[in-house]
């Protein structure tokens, strides 16, 4: 079964860094968050990736193209231009990159990569969210259902104090958040039938909008909820929680050696 991850937006809401790279790119220790969630995929023994590639593309296909310059020990003849890798540090992945381009939405970057999944059983998920949600429960979970699509749903937490207003403005009460206010949101981790494709009209087809609704109407979905850890990475907040995590060696997603 390949994954299929999404990593073609402009990441404007982390403007800071993404600049600079494709929000994928950005850096957690000292690998992209891309290379986080393709590392957790393949501990489950999923090894073929589709990434949907927009923004700064080339940027992710050099990583990728010269991914043992990237993560192994080198010598270079600079007069053959023989170049030597040591104490190889390369992963047993075959990764295509697709161009879905520049301003395609998420539905129509998946439509685009409908060549490579083969008519079958895929997974996908976003380039910017990391998580420790149990992927055989996940596909166990979808296969069990029957249904065209699974999405991983989790519970995320208000982040700021909880007012009661009136609608003329006056506000009657306030209070801390506490763990009763709460949002279930679409956490991405997806297992999906290739026939959600036949729901995307064309590259101006945002998923999670008209076709995933349609696929709601027709009772196509279901949410396996997760209750463990779930973040994304749309801020340098959230950015600089997940460093602080990975180096503090609390990183709940590494579960590799």
């Amino acid at each position: 079964m390949k994954v299929v991850i999404l990593a073609g937006g402009l990441g404007t809401r982390i403007s800071e860094e993404s600049h600079l790279k494709p929000k994928p790119m950005i850096e957690i220790g000292t690998k992209p968050i891309l290379w986080h969630i393709m590392k957790y995929y393949s501990e489950y023994g999923f090894n073929e990736f589709v990434i949907c590639l927009g923004y700064k593309q080339y940027l992710i296909k050099e990583f990728f193209a010269d991914y043992l310059l990237h993560t192994s020990d080198i010598t270079i003849d600079t007069k053959t231009g023989e170049l030597i890798t040591h104490h190889q540090n390369g992963e047993d992945w075959k990764v295509t990159l697709v161009d879905t381009g520049l301003n395609t939405l998420t539905g129509g970057r998946i439509k685009r990569i409908r060549e490579y999944i083969n008519d079958e059983t895929f997974m996908l998920t976003y380039g910017d969210g990391l998580s420790n949600v149990n992927i055989n429960k996940l596909i166990n979970f979808h296969k069990k259902n029957g249904k065209l699509l699974t999405l991983t749903t989790v519970n995320i937490a208000n982040q700021k104090g909880i007012l009661d207003i009136t609608k003329d403005g006056e506000i009657k009460s306030f209070r801390e958040k506490d763990n009763k206010d709460h949002t279930i949101i679409n956490g991405g981790f997806m297992v999906c039938e290739p026939k959600i494709i036949d729901y995307i009209c064309d590259d101006n087809s945002a998923f999670e909008q008209e076709p995933m609704k349609k696929l709601v109407e027709d009772n196509q979905v279901m949410g396996y909820f997760h209750d463990g850890f779930w973040q994304c990475m749309d801020t340098q907040r959230e950015m600089k929680y997940l460093n602080e995590l990975w180096e503090k060696d609390k990183a709940p997603w590494k579960i590799w050696k």
